[in-house]
């Protein structure tokens, strides 16, 4: 721009006085006379705002004046942060290279379903929708390119994933099989439809009596770590799940010497003698039922004398010939189950005295022998302490009594149990011993998450054998990935990372938390103040780091990515799980 021959421009001066430093903006026209160039001050600016002064700039140079958020337009937005948390483990851990050495359609969609599981678990029509492009979700379809993905590939990369489970499990096993011990355990989950083979009646732990079933046996580590899933019909016992899993840990995984820890339901006498005994280098740890400790109580093999000084003892007993036995108490569990003893036959005697007063009243009297007896029967039991009364029932009255002397033989007994092993003391101590039967809370840990917490293993709606089988087995390998971002972000959780500090004073008794543990639950902030979370509050809190697609207004160019940056609080927890949001 020029005025009366000269250009027009804003200088800037600087000068220094007093360690500080002032500027001065002048509006000034430059133009030569007499060959020679000379400056002109047409006002002073420096009053006005930085954002004044860069427009007076711009128009000098003879730019269109546009508000900067009008320059540039967002085409689309969505939650990045947590989908780079989850896939960027996912890769970390090899699993992608597991699932496939080659990058391959079928692998990208089951990566797809994995993290799904982990960030919003639905269904497979759930999961395409929140991938494709027209209805994304997150960027996951967009980083694994299956954004074009329906739920009739995602069944398909379900058919491609169920007969390298083996291989992927057998590789899982050789990276963190490590020892030889290993958990195992078994769970049920309610099942939607009634075409499946594998759906059947049985025992139900979701308590939803009369609903289709399967069951779902897990192998763990020490740790917790989960290694192979199998899946049962819904009427298969226990115990019958055990032969599968140990012909697999010894065919399929190679494992010379294997140590099966197993619940007192499921490693029964019959089992150990039938299927675990005949087999050369297993071993195995359980415990006692409570029948079987009564009678070493009554044996007196069990003594409350065994606890004046300590709270386990290892005994033998010639019932059980070969193995070592080793009776634990634990106050805590003593006084909790003396508690509910009480409530239970509290409640039932509530129930009983509601049908002793509808003998007694004037109208409508309840009599009759049968019709006493079929309402008593139907609340003797509700509590599981009908075999702690004594109850008599004639024509016209009925009465009850507690068998005290019953109940104070059963209460001598609170608080104890026995652990039982083959295992030879050179190879585990009795503290060892206990230490590996508890580690089995570790498994239900598991199956809490994949049932209920977090990644909803059901309701089960798939028809098919195999696909219910495939869909355990990505819920797996949902949990293995969680399992290691829990671990790798537990000083931002309500979790203890410092383990090697919590104080035990006995195996037998529960872990107390670390100091620093304590601390995070106190003040709710970490050492290096951050607020503590649960997991799934900071996958929330990683989900707020965004990726835009944004592009010019001035032309009809091509939109590019912008991702938010993150805060401190962000940033930590991409440091603990290894990760960077650079691409």
């Amino acid at each position: 721009m020029s005025a009366r021959g000269g250009a027009v421009h804003v200088a800037t001066t600087r000068r220094r006085y007093k360690n500080r430093v002032y500027e001065t903006h002048l509006l000034r026209r430059t133009y030569r006379e007499h060959g020679q160039v000379k400056h002109e001050t047409l006002g002073n600016l420096s009053h006005l705002p930085p954002a004044a002064l860069d427009a007076v700039r711009r128009v000098l140079k003879g730019e269109a004046l546009v508000a900067t958020q009008d320059r540039f337009e967002c085409v689309r937005s969505l939650p990045h942060g947590h989908v780079v948390a989850v896939l960027g483990t996912l890769r970390r851990l090899g699993l992608d290279t597991l699932l496939s050495a080659r990058r391959r359609r079928e692998r990208d969609l089951v990566m797809a379903m994995i993290v799904a599981r982990i960030l919003t678990p639905g269904s497979k029509l759930a999961t395409a929708r929140a991938v494709a492009a027209e209805t994304a979700q997150t960027s996951l379809g967009e980083l694994l390119h299956v954004e074009d993905a329906d739920e009739d590939q995602l069944y398909a990369a379900m058919d491609w994933l169920l007969p390298r489970q083996a291989r992927i499990e057998t590789v899982l096993a050789s990276r963190h099989l490590d020892n030889t011990l290993v958990l195992y355990d078994v769970t049920s989950s309610y099942f939607e439809g009634r075409t499946c083979p594998l759906a059947r009646r049985g025992y139900s732990r979701d308590h939803r009596r009369g609903t289709l079933q399967i069951v779902i046996g897990l192998l763990c580590n020490r740790e917790g770590c989960p290694v192979a899933v199998e899946v049962f019909p819904g009427n298969t016992a226990d115990p019958a799940t055990v032969a599968p899993q140990v012909q697999k840990l010894r065919e399929r995984f190679g494992l010379e010497r294997v140590v099966l820890v197993g619940d007192r339901g499921m490693l029964t006498d019959a089992r150990i003698r039938e299927e675990l005994e005949p087999v050369e280098g297993v071993s195995w740890i359980s415990a006692l039922r409570a029948p079987a400790i009564q009678r070493l109580a009554a044996q007196e093999t069990i003594q409350r004398s065994l606890f004046d000084e300590v709270d386990l003892a290892e005994v033998t007993s010639p019932d059980f010939p070969g193995e070592r036995l080793v009776v634990c108490r634990n106050p805590l569990l003593a006084a909790e189950r003396a508690r509910k003893r009480q409530a239970l036959l509290a409640a039932t005697e509530t129930d009983f005295e509601k049908i002793v007063r509808a003998t007694q009243r004037t109208r409508q009297r309840l009599h009759g022998a049968d019709k006493i007896g079929l309402r008593v029967g139907t609340v003797r039991n509700k509590y599981k302490v009908g075999k702690h009364f004594e109850l008599t029932i004639t024509d016209d009255t009925f009465s009850y009594a507690r068998k005290q002397e019953q109940i104070t033989a059963e209460a001598a007994l609170d608080g104890l149990y026995v652990v039982r092993t083959n295992v030879d003391a050179a190879e585990l101590s009795t503290a060892e011993v206990v230490r590996a039967y508890t580690s089995l809370s570790v498994v239900e840990r598991a199956f809490r998450t994949m049932k209920t917490i977090d990644l909803t293993v059901r309701p089960i709606h798939h028809r098919r054998e195999d696909r219910v089988r495939a869909h355990v087995f990505l819920c797996m390998l949902a949990y293995y990935v969680e399992w290691h971002m829990r671990r790798a972000l537990a000083p931002l959780l309500f979790e203890d990372h410092d383990r090697a500090a919590a104080q035990r004073t006995s195996v037998v008794r529960k872990a107390e938390r670390s100091p620093a543990a304590d601390r995070k639950a106190a003040t709710k902030r970490t050492e290096d103040d951050f607020a503590v979370q649960s997991f799934r509050s900071l996958l929330g809190q990683l989900g707020t780091i965004v990726k835009n697609w944004v592009r010019p207004t001035a032309t009809t160019g091509v939109s590019f990515p912008m991702v938010t940056i993150p805060n401190r609080h962000q940033k930590r927890a991409l440091e603990l799980l290894g990760l960077s949001l650079r691409p």
